[in-house]
C-alpha cells in the first residue's frame, strides 16, 4: 500500500507487474483494486492453489510460469518489456520495505518490552522492514532471520561476505523459494539483523503442524519459518 500511494500517474496508467510466491501477490493485487489500476501477476505454476485464487479474487490477471520465484521473475520482466507495465518488485524495493516496516511497529506498539522478533527470509523486504523499524525503536531488540536449510541465500551471502546467487533451491515453502535475495535487503540483514538460522525440512513440517492461526487451519508456510525454528533441537 505504501509503495501504491508514492506511483506516479503515468506509473498508474500503465499498469503494474510483479512476481511472487504468493503473499506479496496478494498485497499487489488488493492495492491495485483499491486504487483501481490494473495488475498483473506472475507465479510459479506450482504455486499455492488457494493463492492463485485470492489473487485472482482480488481482480488481478495471473501468469503462471515456472517452478520458483526467479523464473516468474524473469516472466515479469519480460512482459514489462512487452507492455509496458510498472514492476513492483517483491522485495528489493525502498518503498515497499517501509511499508513491510509498519509490522515492526505493530509489534513494538503492542509490545513495547518485546527483546526479541524472529522473522522469515524469502528475498529479505519482511525482515529489512521490521528489523529497521525495532531497531529504530529500542536498539536493544534482537531480530534473528530464518530461512529454509534448502534455500540459504541470504545466510551464505552475510556469511561469505557478498551477495550470491544459490545454484538451486530444495524447499517445501513457497514464500522461501528464493535464489538470489535483494541488494537492498542483503545490506539492510548484514549490517541491522543479529544473527540468521536456517530451518531443515522436518522442522518447517512440523512448525506448520503446530502454527493453526491461517483460515485453511495451518500456518502460511513463510509465516511457520520462526515457529520450526523454535522447536529444532
Amino acid at each position: 500500500m505504501n509503495k501504491f500511494a508514492q506511483l506516479t500517474d503515468e506509473q498508474k496508467r500503465r499498469g503494474v507487474i510483479c512476481s511472487s510466491a504468493g503473499n506479496h501477490a496478494q498485497g499487489v493485487a488488493l492495492a491495485a483494486a483499491r486504487h483501481g489500476i490494473k495488475a498483473v501477476v506472475c507465479m510459479a505454476a506450482n504455486a499455492t492453489p488457494s493463492k492463485i485464487a485470492a489473487t485472482r479474487a482480488y481482480g488481478a490477471e495471473v501468469v503462471l510460469h515456472g517452478t520458483i520465484w526467479d523464473e516468474a521473475n524473469e516472466k515479469a520482466k519480460q512482459l514489462v518489456a512487452e507492455k509496458g507495465y510498472t514492476y513492483i518488485h517483491p522485495f528489493d524495493d525502498e518503498q515497499l520495505i517501509v511499508g513491510q516496516g509498519t509490522v515492526g511497529l505493530e509489534i513494538y506498539q503492542d509490545w513495547p518490552e518485546v527483546e526479541l522478533a524472529i522473522v522469515p527470509i524469502g528475498g529479505g523486504g519482511l525482515i529489512s522492514g521490521v528489523t529497521t523499524a525495532l531497531k529504530a525503536c529500542n536498539p536493544a531488540i534482537n531480530v534473528i532471520g530464518v530461512e529454509s536449510s534448502g534455500a540459504p541465500g541470504m545466510t551464505r551471502s552475510v556469511r561469505e561476505g557478498g551477495l550470491l546467487t544459490l545454484d538451486a533451491v530444495d524447499c517445501i515453502i513457497d514464500g522461501l523459494r528464493v535464489k538470489r535475495v535483494g541488494e537492498l535487503n542483503y545490506e539492510i540483514v548484514r549490517q541491522h539483523v543479529d544473527d540468521l538460522v536456517t530451518a531443515a525440512r522436518r522442522a518447517d513440517l512440523r512448525g506448520g503442524r503446530l502454527d493453526h492461526g491461517a483460515p485453511e487451519g495451518g500456518a502460511e508456510g513463510a509465516a511457520a519459518a520462526p515457529v520450526a525454528a523454535l522447536l529444532q533441537d
